[in-house]
């Protein structure tokens, strides 16, 4: 049965990570529903948090493939932790002056906040678990969206438990290309 599954891993914050995770991603043939990359507490390490559709037998080989990755340091998967999910949304509406009330007190019901205010529409903040941010959105949808940007979800086990720590201690060391590997041997040798 397939379902949604939120993964978080841990990885090195350098450049060209996410390039390789999404290439391993699209070399297997698997999904990313949803996807948020950020700074951990320590700068050396980068949190994402995926969301991938699929049954038992992908999300067992979405981890394994992940954690083989030298820039992976630690996978886990959230689906039946305990844990806080939000997203976040930027919805611009039309909102002539007649409906404008109408949006804003809309708004207000959802805890969402109007961030812009122009002569024919309104952005609207609304942050939450994604079923209250797809409701708003539904809710908004008959006075005409213009535009809509959403981030993925976040996600971060509750309680004592670390979402996804590190299983090593310190960085591996990255590994070396063909070229670098080349320039360091004609310097060794000369």
């Amino acid at each position: 049965m397939e379902h949604l599954h939120p993964i978080s891993a841990i990885v090195l914050n350098e450049s060209g990570v996410l390039a390789r995770i999404a290439g391993m991603f699209a070399r297997r043939g698997f999904n990313i529903e949803s996807l948020a990359v950020g700074p951990t507490e320590d700068a050396r390490y980068s949190r994402m948090t995926l969301m991938v559709r699929g049954g038992d037998r992908i999300l067992e080989q979405v981890v394994k493939q992940l954690s083989r990755l030298i820039e992976v340091i630690k996978v886990s998967d959230l689906a039946t932790d305990p844990h806080v999910e939000r997203e976040l949304a930027l919805v611009k509406v039309h909102a002539p002056p007649a409906q404008r009330s109408e949006i804003i007190e809309l708004a207000g019901i959802f805890r969402a906040k109007i961030v812009d205010v122009g002569r024919k529409n309104l952005i609207i903040e609304v942050s939450g678990d994604s079923g209250k941010v797809r409701a708003l959105i539904e809710m908004l949808r008959p006075f005409g969206i213009v535009e809509l940007a959403r981030t993925g979800r976040i996600i971060l086990a509750r309680g004592q438990q670390v979402t996804a720590g590190r299983s090593r201690p310190e960085a591996p060391q990255r590994r070396r290309s063909p070229e670098e590997t080349e320039i360091t041997t004609e310097v060794i040798v000369k």
